[in-house]
């Protein structure tokens, strides 16, 4: 059976941590960041975890993370 491939998009979008669970980044701090406060661009700029509906989607793309 050849290797499975890993969606490259995916991999570079999220990574795992140590207990198996995926990362991810927060959206909106791309641009138009005058109308956010500071606390909310604060709270944007760190990660978040993949919701649990979403990670049988995430690790099927990512089959070896």
């Amino acid at each position: 059976m050849p290797k499975m491939k890993t969606r490259r998009c995916a991999a570079k979008r999220f990574s795992t941590t140590g207990t198996g669970k995926f990362k991810r980044r927060r959206q909106n701090l791309r641009h138009i960041l005058t109308k956010k406060d500071a606390k909310r661009k604060m709270r944007l700029g760190q990660g978040a975890l993949v919701d649990a509906t979403n990670v049988k989607a995430v690790r099927r793309m990512m089959p070896y993370a």
